[in-house]
């Protein structure tokens, strides 16, 4: 009693956040399950991705009755749009936590993100544009307390690996194809949102986030280093280049989350794409994101 909970069924990953009714944390978990394989081509969750993320979600209510919260939000988000069979998962989800997940919108994952990653932000430091890379979309949001413009477009690490970087490693032409669908995405971000307003960039998400951890040189995972860690855009050259030119065998090795090796290229285009598209010379990494915003929606609805 007196806690709040949020879990974000991602395309690749599975995140749980536990709060106390002050908003300070308790609680965060991140499983990569990959819940959005094979989704862009087939529309259909596959059975054995359920499966793995149904295993985490499980482990996840025995956590949930041992911190017993006031209220719990769980959202899932693009690989659950995209799907056909998503009321299958669903259902599953329902046995087991006793509620089915809310399914966001695009726009509600950007207003959520926003929220997230500026609530400890200083206002006259803004406007922020936040953007969230995702495994089936990425999320673009501005404005200073509260997003005033924001889309989300079809492009994540999951689905840029799925639908164009087929070779291990990629090959020259797959990259020139996934970069120029890349593009077209970047450009229509720009035609609705005003990304010139922007003082600061904030990037959320895995991507962000294990690059942040390489450049900071990381032998484990350290939020109070990635947490506002400045990422300049000679170092997101670097390390995507190495990337694109390794075998996801030879990733897995260099990244703090092995499992993130067989789509971290795919978030590595999109992560630089954006740089180069928007000029960028440097990026501010942020820990506080989606899931910070669902919860901090509990805490404000009770309140």
């Amino acid at each position: 009693m007196g806690s709040f909970a949020a879990i974000d069924i991602g395309t690749n990953s599975v995140r749980l956040l536990v709060n106390d009714k002050s908003g300070t944390e308790l609680l965060r978990e991140m499983h990569i399950t990959r819940l959005g394989q094979g989704v862009d081509q087939t529309g259909q969750l596959a059975a054995e991705a359920i499966e793995r993320t149904m295993r985490v979600l499980i482990e996840y209510a025995a956590l949930l009755d041992q911190h017993r919260p006031y209220q719990l939000r769980m959202t899932a988000t693009s690989a659950a749009r995209d799907s056909k069979n998503r009321d299958v998962f669903f259902t599953q989800v329902q046995a087991a936590l006793g509620q089915q997940p809310e399914l966001l919108s695009g726009e509600d994952e950007a207003r959520l993100s926003f929220l997230g990653a500026c609530a400890d932000l200083d206002p006259a430091k803004g406007p922020f544009v936040v953007f969230d890379i995702g495994g089936g979309s990425t999320e673009f949001a501005l404005g200073t307390t509260h997003p005033t413009a924001f889309l989300s477009v079809n492009m994540g690490g999951v689905r840029i690996t799925e639908r164009f970087l087929t070779s291990d490693p990629p090959t020259i032409d797959e990259v020139s194809r996934a970069e120029g669908y890349i593009e077209g995405l970047l450009t229509q971000v720009g035609q609705q949102i005003d990304t010139q307003q922007a003082r600061m960039w904030l990037g959320l998400a895995g991507t962000v986030t294990s690059f942040a951890s390489s450049v900071a040189n990381l032998d484990h995972y350290d939020p109070s280093v990635t947490h506002g860690f400045v990422l300049q855009r000679t170092d997101v050259e670097a390390l995507t280049a190495k990337l694109l030119a390794l075998t996801a065998d030879q990733r897995r090795p260099l990244l703090l989350e092995p499992k993130r090796a067989e789509v971290i290229v795919g978030g590595a285009l999109v992560l630089r794409s954006v740089m180069r598209h928007f000029g960028l010379t440097e990026l501010r990494t942020s820990e506080r994101d989606i899931l910070d915003g669902l919860a901090a929606s509990l805490r404000t609805a009770t309140s």
